[in-house]
């Protein structure tokens, strides 16, 4: 783990996007798996991280790679590195619905 951690390397999380409500800003939940400390039992933990898109690139459900980043605001800590994949687009005409209208 030491030779991950050279110097000049940023911190690299894999999350999805859950909300792109704010300007230039998307919160990432990142989910990881760990053993509980008493019962060894595997359990989920999940984290919110409130990351920079300038681009406006990243869109709710996708999976995205953020980066840390020196202090952007308050809150904002990191920023958005690449869109690993796009979520699925689910959107419906309302010809294709069989509604009549």
């Amino acid at each position: 783990m030491a030779e991950a951690k050279r110097a000049g390397s940023k911190a690299e999380k894999v999350g999805e996007v859950v909300s792109t409500k704010m300007q230039k800003t998307i919160v990432v939940e990142v989910n990881r798996r760990v053993p509980h400390p008493l019962y060894k039992r595997i359990i989920n933990k999940r984290k919110k991280f409130y990351a920079h898109d300038e681009e406006g690139t990243a869109k709710l459900g996708d999976v995205v790679r953020i980066v840390e980043s020196r202090p952007l605001s308050k809150l904002k800590r990191w920023s958005l590195a690449q869109v690993v994949r796009r979520a699925a687009q689910v959107g419906a005409q309302p010809a294709d619905l069989d509604v009549k209208a």
